[in-house]
């Protein structure tokens, strides 16, 4: 059986498709992939993290941008984080955004696998990121890859209710509960064999 392949896709090129399309979509460095949709709480946490990461950053040379800002990653991958801070000083009319210091991504049912593995090393590959969190959209709680250098290696903190999200990079602290304001997720997780 003879398949046609569709030919592999530079980022220029891939850009440029992108802007005339429905719905979302990242880059792999070869192929666009589709982003489906997530859970309510999905956007709720993404909104939560936007408006406190904007409301503590308002004054500061720091601007926080949502997931039409793309990163250009390992390769040639693009990739569309649910939220990241990066340097005010960003071209308006840009499609992706130079030196990112912070990324969060919220998980969804569908994404687990590339933001955690995938993602954590294209995020690696990017000399400017300091911190990778990956938000939990079940629960709550998240995993921060964090870093001083541009060429180390991550180190990996769990955060859990009732801990606080340390931002020395950009000079800010969150309580992570309040990623997860209004979306009925409990505070602690039930004790399981109790």
């Amino acid at each position: 059986m003879n398949v046609a392949l569709r030919p592999a896709m530079t980022r220029d090129e891939f850009l440029d498709w992108d802007g005339h399309l429905h719905g979302r979509w990242e880059f792999d460095g070869v192929r666009p992939v589709p982003m489906t949709g997530g859970l309510l709480n999905h956007n709720t946490i993404t909104i939560n993290i936007i408006v406190a990461l904007r409301n503590r950053l308002r004054g500061t040379p720091w601007q926080v941008f949502g997931a039409d800002a793309g990163i250009a990653t390992a390769g040639s991958a693009v990739r569309y984080p649910d939220a990241l801070v990066a340097s005010s000083a960003q071209v308006g009319t840009s499609k992706l955004v130079a030196d990112p210091v912070v990324v969060l991504e919220v998980l969804s049912p569908s994404s687990g696998r590339t933001d955690r593995i995938e993602k954590v090393k294209e995020y690696r590959a990017v000399p400017s990121i300091r911190r990778y969190l990956i938000v939990e959209n079940t629960s709550v709680g998240a995993a921060m890859h964090h870093r001083q250098t541009a060429d180390a290696e991550w180190t990996v903190t769990p955060l859990v209710a009732g801990e606080t999200l340390m931002l020395p990079e950009i000079g800010i602290e969150v309580p992570l509960a309040e990623f997860y304001e209004d979306t009925g997720l409990p505070e602690t997780e039930p004790d399981e064999g109790r």
